[in-house]
């Protein structure tokens, strides 16, 4: 984060906390904003994310060989995601990918932008490509709904589509998975224009509340929240928009293959149903107890204008898919129904006759 946005001095608004801070909550009634924004009748603040560029001519087929998708041939304006690996398979940086012809453009969490441009630099030995940290320059804006102007860089998210190479390890099928109910799209916009662009857009403004609600809901993952020092793709359902199952090696490809393979991911994305009768919200963080017991944590918490109360989390993959869970938040229990993402039998695909997976395309 580098600064407040402008947009913070707008009637109403109240700035975030955490990843983001910086930009507004809310602007005094989230639940309308949130129904705007679903409608694609609103755009999002998004001016705390980090920007990083990639140019040159060697940029895609560089990218490529560091990362879980494959980047060759992405065509200007297609929209893509990449994972960045440890050597053991875990996540170390996330990125939204879209190239203008000239320029790779990745969209990552705010914190993450100078880490990754200076990752990335020390691995450009002696090929033909220059990497920016470009956050002061560049800001980000979120909708449901495309922007009527083709102008500009705008990635689309792929989620809950399964791309080529990809494999989906939720139970459902992407025909109904919950992700089709939310389109999105990010422009990236010049910083110091940014109140004018959003001017220009002729729609109101949502806080991250309203998207945060919105993507609980599509159980979409957020780097930084979902993720954590050990989280390896298959754990959240990524296999199917930020990894490609078939192309060349790249640094933790093995943990990947194996995983899935021949093997099961430790832990299990879920979405959780929240008993509101409390009238408040347990913290991200707060253990997630069966039979007295702790199998995880909440990762994500919001408050859904339909739903009520609603949180992604990470539990043991032993977990009953449909035991009654309590999420303990300090001395406050709240009475949590599951919804499984994940299925407790993913992975292991070598020989299988049968489960809750689909073959990869």
């Amino acid at each position: 984060m580098t600064s407040r946005s402008p947009l913070l001095s707008r009637p109403g608004a109240v700035e975030g906390g955490g990843a983001d801070a910086g930009v507004a909550s809310h602007y005094g009634d989230p639940f309308r904003e949130q129904r705007l924004l679903a409608a694609g009748e609103a755009v999002v603040d998004l001016s705390q994310r980090g920007v990083v560029t990639v140019s040159g001519p060697d940029r895609l087929s560089w990218l490529n060989t560091l990362s879980s998708q494959l980047l060759l041939g992405l065509r200007p304006g297609q929209s893509s995601e990449t994972l960045l690996l440890t050597v053991q398979g875990r996540i170390e940086y996330a990125s939204h990918v879209i190239d203008d012809g000239t320029t790779t453009w990745l969209i990552t969490e705010g914190s993450e932008a100078a880490p990754l441009a200076a990752w990335l630099e020390r691995m450009k030995f002696m090929l033909r490509v220059e990497v920016a940290d470009a956050t002061t320059d560049w800001a980000v804006l979120g909708t449901t709904k495309a922007l009527p102007s083709g102008d500009g860089v705008v990635w689309e998210d792929p989620w809950p589509a399964v791309v080529p190479g990809g494999y989906s390890y939720a139970i459902v099928d992407e025909r109904v998975h919950p992700g089709r109910e939310r389109p999105w799209f990010e422009y990236l916009v010049p910083r110091d224009g940014l109140e004018a662009a959003v001017s220009a857009t002729g729609r109101a403004l949502a806080g991250s509340l309203a998207a945060e609600a919105l993507r609980i809901a599509a159980w979409r993952p957020r780097p930084g929240f979902e993720t954590d020092e050990k989280t390896i793709p298959h754990e959240l359902d990524l296999l199917r928009t930020a990894v490609h199952l078939a192309k060349g090696c790249y640094k933790g490809q093995e943990t990947i293959a194996r995983v899935h393979n021949l093997g099961h991911p430790p832990r299990r994305l879920t979405f959780l149903h929240l008993d509101g009768s409390q009238h408040t919200l347990p913290e991200p963080g707060s253990p997630v107890l069966s039979d007295g017991r702790t199998v995880g944590r909440v990762t994500s918490v919001g408050h859904h204008y339909e739903m009520g109360p609603i949180a992604l989390a990470v539990l043991k993959r032993s977990v009953d898919a449909a035991a009654d869970l309590v999420v303990q938040d300090g001395d406050e229990p709240y009475a949590a129904g599951q919804e499984v993402i994940v299925a407790p039998d993913a992975g292991q695909v070598v020989g299988r006759a049968a489960g809750f997976l689909k073959a990869p395309r």
